[in-house]
């Protein structure tokens, strides 16, 4: 699949998922997954950031809160319009731009850090978007990403519950299968079925590459891996919110940091 209509499926998703993703629909971002990215980023206050597929700005929106002078990039210009509305509405100062990720538009060394939340594994070439990031980072700068887990969410991926509907196993395939472009159709398991039949499915391109294959990929791009995590629901998250309890059998994604030596 060409970066092209990779760009087009998520322009077609960028209304409807700004829309569900604000309305609290996204248990998994709002519940774990991001506050797991944040509760192990370094302090940023006073740094420069870019966010590398920032869809509508929300997390974007929390880096700056944090302290950090913010630029977002994501390849939708729809999800670009959502955010720069929401800067309009409440200004901290962020630059949003419509732009691909392979290819950034900002000179060598001129971020102390980037981020990208479950981006990188919507991208085509990852590679490319790793050794960019690389460029635009200034010596001794970090990125920090989230991505579906590559050993638990692969091509096949389905949870095994009990009688009472209690998460009790992950079934997995094709870990070594190499998508490249695969759509996928998803709802947020929590949005309601009046709003089902309102909107259309998401098409999401797939890429899963392997663990093995994402730590060649950080090697070639000449960057130190810091830290691995991978995100799982306490008891109390997951009794609060059932929906992110199948993360307490096998987590369902996986948070890197890497640094840009000096």
């Amino acid at each position: 699949m060409q970066l092209l209509n990779v760009a087009e499926c998520w322009e077609a998703n960028a209304d409807a998922w700004t829309r569900h993703v604000r309305a609290g629909f996204d248990i998994y971002r709002d519940a774990l997954n991001s506050p797991a990215f944040l509760s192990i980023l370094p302090p940023i206050s006073g740094l420069s950031g870019l966010d590398i597929g920032c869809g509508e700005g929300t997390n974007t929106r929390q880096l700056a809160r944090l302290g950090a002078a913010m630029q977002a990039i994501d390849i939708a210009p729809t999800f670009i319009r959502h955010a720069q509305e929401a800067e309009r509405a409440e200004s901290l100062g962020i630059s949003y731009q419509a732009a691909d990720a392979t290819n950034l538009p900002f000179e060598n060394c001129s971020f102390d850090f980037a981020t990208a939340f479950m981006s990188f594994m919507d991208i085509p070439d990852q590679a490319a978007s790793l050794r960019e990031t690389h460029r635009v980072l200034r010596p001794g700068g970090f990125l920090q990403f989230s991505i579906l887990h590559p050993c638990f969410v692969p091509a096949h991926r389905k949870v095994i519950r009990d009688d009472e509907g209690n998460a009790t196993a992950i079934e997995i395939g094709g870990y070594f299968d190499r998508i490249d472009g695969r759509i996928d159709t998803l709802w947020f398991s929590a949005l309601p079925d009046d709003m089902r039949a309102k909107d259309t499915p998401f098409h999401i391109p797939r890429f899963h590459r392997t663990l093995s294959e994402w730590v060649l990929m950080i090697n070639d791009a000449e960057m130190v891996i810091e830290i691995f995590s991978e995100p799982c629901a306490d008891l109390s998250l997951a009794e609060q919110q059932p929906v992110v309890a199948d993360t307490r059998v096998a987590p369902i994604s996986l948070i890197v940091r890497v640094r840009k030596p000096i």
